[in-house]
């Protein structure tokens, strides 16, 4: 029986838990294959309103939507452009649509990378190899903008260190003029001499825009002159 839209709204949330909590204990990405392409798979059929493949391991696709196309999803968790993903050249004749998706796991978020006819995706496809076609994820993540590009629509200041959440939602840090790479480990040790959590409700660590948009407006609050004390750090 295929899954509901209900139904797939909480599997889809369920592994998203399960994910960010292995996470958490410090499991890579790269060892959550089975899990992550499972998510894949569910995003997929939801946001085509379809259902799963009926058999396990259906040979070519995993999803067909409420059109009635077979999709082949692959999904990774890779950030930055380096990798690729695979196909097997025999299959691809039984597929109509390619989805291609990334975990972010930095904000625990689904991005879609590529969502195309067979044809356009296989045109974007290196040659085949030994009965396989790969797909580099260079040419299919975008190109961020610039840092001067991007404007900042909050700042505050604390201990030294600058937080900006810009306008694209991201958060950066900064300090003696240098932007610190990654931000999460700075933000995490402010949040600590603040005394804000650092987990969410489902008891799983609050990402960086979460944990960053927490900063700002405790430190707007200690700014506040209706403050009634300046809490001071550990």
């Amino acid at each position: 029986m295929a899954l509901t839209q209900m139904q797939l709204i909480q599997s889809l949330g369920e592994a998203m838990a399960w994910f960010e909590r292995e996470m958490s204990w410090d499991v890579p990405p790269t060892e959550l294959r089975h899990l992550c392409g499972r998510i894949g798979e569910l995003y997929a059929a939801l946001i085509t309103n379809g259902r799963m493949a009926t058999e396990v391991n259906q040979k070519g696709y995993d999803v067909v939507s409420a059109d009635g196309e077979r999709i082949s999803v692959k999904t990774t968790a890779t950030m930055g452009s380096g990798g690729h993903v695979t196909f097997n050249t025999n299959s691809l004749a039984l597929v109509d649509r390619v989805i291609v998706l990334r975990v972010n796991t930095e904000e625990m978020q689904i991005e879609t990378l590529l969502n195309v006819p067979v044809a356009e995706a296989i045109s974007l496809m290196a040659p085949d190899g030994g009965g396989k076609r790969s797909l580099s994820l260079a040419r299919l993540v975008k190109k961020p903008k610039t840092r001067a590009d991007i404007k900042s629509v909050k700042e505050v200041a604390y201990q030294g260190i600058t937080i900006r959440e810009l306008e694209n939602g991201s958060i950066e840090a900064e300090r003696d003029s240098k932007i610190l790479l990654p931000v999460k480990p700075a933000l995490r040790m402010l949040a600590i001499q603040l005394n804000i959590g650092l987990l969410n409700s489902n008891g799983n660590p609050l990402n960086t825009r979460q944990l960053g948009s927490q900063l700002i407006k405790s430190v707007e609050e200690l700014a506040s002159p209706n403050s009634d004390e300046i809490q001071q750090p550990i």
